[in-house]
């Protein structure tokens, strides 16, 4: 499988994650798309240095060779699927009420636990 057909697979396969399966549905959202920007750009700019400093170095026989400011067109394609996964879980778990314990700010049970036995 080549680079190009495993991106377009990693983005068709988080579409259906966030449409049909988690039905979170943030592609019909305008508020994703209009912060999605500012996500591209930073991905951009770190996927540029790598690339364009040759950090990172692809097969040219494993991608389009479409580049946008040095960054391979998959690689954006990735980017896009790892964030919209990601937010989609955040999301659906958000929905179900879960989040993270302590919540922020409160700081760690089990030091509390430590400093009452301390203190």
């Amino acid at each position: 499988m080549t680079y190009t057909a495993a991106a377009l697979l990693g983005v068709a396969v988080t579409a259906v994650i966030d449409l049909a399966v988690l039905r979170t549905r943030l592609l019909t959202r305008a508020v994703f798309w209009a912060t999605y920007p500012i996500i591209f750009t930073f991905q951009l700019l770190s996927n540029g240095i790598l690339t364009g400093r040759r950090i990172v170095i692809y097969d040219p026989g494993a991608i389009l060779g479409l580049r946008l400011a040095y960054a391979p067109v998959e690689d954006l394609l990735f980017g896009f699927a790892l964030i919209l996964l990601t937010l989609s879980i955040w999301v659906a778990l958000g929905r179900r009420g879960i989040q993270r314990t302590p919540a922020a700010g409160e700081g760690s049970a089990l030091l509390k636990r430590l400093h009452d036995r301390r203190g």
